[in-house]
């Protein structure tokens, strides 16, 4: 599908280093509705393309709103957002979705950690639009570096669901988790983002309680992994088509070089745009996308990153 032209309608400067971008279509039509806690890929001023979470209302047809903070240590593409103005065009990617709410949960927990907050404001708009039991705990590490604070404490949506910490050490974090799941049942979901570290110790207080299939995560970072023992493996499509993958190639990769047409954006196993079924074989998941469940299913995998337990993978492009 093409990109879609965007006008950057409001810049507002959220926190020290983290502004939010309100996109409109260029051509004045509206968006599609999207659903709660889905993201865009985003072509900065310098063409590099990086996925952003949707923070606003999902049934907002008339704008996107991205926050989008910046990193000094990026590849570039934070830094060139920094520097757009009102006005100014992007261009985006259809939006997509993988951290969905769960229809079944008696109550949903969200937790987020600093930036992490933005894919749990659509979900939690969302929520209170179905009259769903739930409530946000967002840390941060100070009130001014927080972003969307005073929304946070004045829309009726929030204002009587949202705990706020501010300076709580690491170290102390797990007992205020700790507290915040004695109250739930094994049908609440709880669902988290913010820094690899923050979420790991999230997964550690709830999944015991909700089950790790229950426990819904979001990445912004991809996941470290040793390639040292990677063995080479056959693919076969549906349609017949054969590769070998070598050890130290990507499926995505010799696909691509070999002509096949893979929808791809961040190629390090976060976005899940490169996701695929599996029809025969068993893979071994290294994305950082797919829930647990997926991955226990058995059924898709992140072409990019992901690779074989078995010889031999039969796939299907989606």
């Amino acid at each position: 599908m093409p990109n879609t032209v965007v006008r950057v309608a409001e810049v507002v400067e959220e926190a020290p280093g983290i502004r939010a971008l309100r996109l409109v279509r260029a051509d004045g039509l509206p968006f599609d509705p999207h659903p709660a806690g889905a993201h865009v890929d985003v072509t900065g001023p310098t063409g590099i393309l990086r996925q952003y979470s949707l923070c606003g209302r999902p049934d907002d047809t008339s704008s996107l709103l991205i926050a989008v903070k910046r990193e000094p240590d990026s590849r570039g593409g934070s830094e060139a957002l920094h520097t757009v103005a009102e006005n100014d065009k992007l261009e985006i990617g259809e939006t997509r979705n993988l951290l969905s709410l769960a229809p079944d949960a008696d109550r949903h927990v969200l937790v987020a950690g600093g930036i992490g907050v933005t894919p749990l404001l659509s979900l939690a708009y969302q929520l209170h639009a179905d009259g769903a039991e739930f409530e946000l705990h967002y840390f941060a590490s100070s009130r001014e570096s927080a972003a969307f604070v005073s929304l946070l404490e004045e829309r009726a949506e929030f204002r009587d669901r949202v705990l706020l910490y501010f300076g709580v050490p690491r170290g102390e974090q797990p007992a205020v988790l700790a507290e915040v799941a004695s109250g739930l049942s094994s049908s609440g979901h709880v669902y988290t983002c913010g820094p690899e570290g923050f979420m790991e110790q999230v997964a550690g207080v709830f999944a015991p309680v909700v089950g790790e299939s229950q426990l819904h995560v979001e990445h912004f970072t991809a996941a470290e992994v040793d390639t040292s023992g990677d063995q080479a493996f056959t693919v076969e499509l549906d349609t017949g088509e054969v590769f070998e993958i070598p050890a130290d190639r990507s499926i995505l990769s010799v696909l691509t070089d070999n002509g096949i047409e893979v929808f791809k954006s961040c190629e390090e196993g976060i976005c899940g745009s490169c996701v695929s079924g599996v029809l025969e074989g068993t893979p071994e998941h290294r994305d950082q996308c797919l829930s647990a469940s997926d991955k226990a299913s058995g059924d898709q995998m992140a072409l990019c990153v992901s690779r074989a337990r078995s010889e031999k993978l039969v796939i299907e492009l989606y």
